[in-house]
C-alpha cells in the first residue's frame, strides 16, 4: 500500500523529480506549490496552491502523512555590502520561516502516522565558506538548526534529516550555468568534475524518507560532490 508523502514545493528541479520517483514507486504525493507547472497531471497527485511566505496560509492534508520534504528554495549571490535588510529576510523567509510554519500545519499528520520522516534541504555553504553567500548560508544554517532540534523534539514518532547540496542542475541555478564557460568552470571546481543532478538528489530524499533510512535523524548530509571535504593536489 502506497504512502502519503507532502511535498512543499515540487513543480521543478529536485521537487519535480522527487514526485515523479516517489508516484512511480506507487506513493501518493500531496503537493503544495505556487505553481501547477501541469504536474497535477501525474498520476497520485494532488496539488494545492500555497504560498511559503504568507502566515495566513493553510494546508489542506489527509488525516496522516507518512514523509514530508520542503523543497522552497533561492540562489541570490551578491558581495555583502550589497545585500540589504530585505535580502535577508526573504532568504529566512523562503528556507527557513517557510519551512517553520510547513512543518507545523504538517506536524499532527505526521505523528499521526507514527513512524514518519520529514526530509528538509541546506546548502554545502553553511559548512564551507564561500564568498557572496552571506544571505543564504545564513538562512539555510538556520535550517540545519531546526534540523537538529526537531529531530531531537519529535523522536522517536518523526524522524527529520537535511540534504546540502552544491550547485546542482535545476531551474533555480539556471542563472549561474548560463553558458557552457559557467558550466565547465562550475564543474571544475568539484572533485568529481561535474555539478550536481536533481535526479540523483530526488534519489537521496526519497532514501530518507523511507523505512530503509529508519536509522537515521538529526543528520546534515552534503550531496556535493566533494567540495566541502577534498582538496585535490
Amino acid at each position: 500500500m502506497g504512502r502519503n508523502i507532502l511535498s512543499i514545493g515540487g513543480s521543478s528541479g529536485v521537487g519535480l523529480e522527487l514526485v515523479k520517483h516517489l508516484t512511480s514507486l506507487g506513493d501518493s504525493v500531496h503537493v503544495a506549490s505556487r505553481n501547477d507547472n501541469e504536474i497535477s497531471a501525474i498520476p497520485n497527485v494532488s496539488f494545492q496552491e500555497y504560498d511559503v511566505t504568507r502566515k495566513d496560509a493553510e494546508l489542506h492534508l489527509p488525516e496522516s502523512l507518512d514523509g514530508m520534504v520542503y523543497c522552497p528554495g533561492t540562489i541570490n549571490l551578491k558581495p555583502f555590502g550589497r545585500i540589504t535588510d530585505e535580502d535577508f529576510q526573504n532568504e529566512l523567509e523562503v528556507n527557513y520561516l517557510g519551512a517553520v510554519r510547513a512543518i507545523r500545519l504538517a506536524h499532527a499528520a505526521l505523528k499521526k502516522a507514527g513512524k514518519s520522516s520529514i526530509v528538509l534541504f541546506s546548502t554545502v555553504a553553511v559548512q564551507t565558506g564561500l564568498p557572496y553567500h552571506a544571505s543564504i548560508s545564513g538562512a539555510k544554517g538556520a535550517v540545519e538548526g531546526l534540523c537538529r532540534s526537531l529531530a531531537a523534539e519529535f523522536s522517536p514518532d518523526i524522524r527529520v534529516n537535511c540534504l546540502a547540496l552544491s550547485l546542482t542542475d535545476t531551474p533555480l541555478a539556471s542563472g549561474l550555468l548560463s553558458s557552457d564557460d559557467k558550466r565547465t568552470a562550475s564543474a571544475d571546481r568539484h572533485p568529481l568534475k561535474r555539478i550536481g543532478d536533481p535526479k540523483e538528489v530526488a534519489q537521496a530524499a526519497a532514501f530518507l524518507l523511507g523505512k530503509e533510512s529508519g536509522f537515521i535523524t538529526g543528520q546534515v548530509i552534503q550531496i556535493d560532490g566533494g567540495i566541502s571535504t577534498l582538496k585535490l593536489l
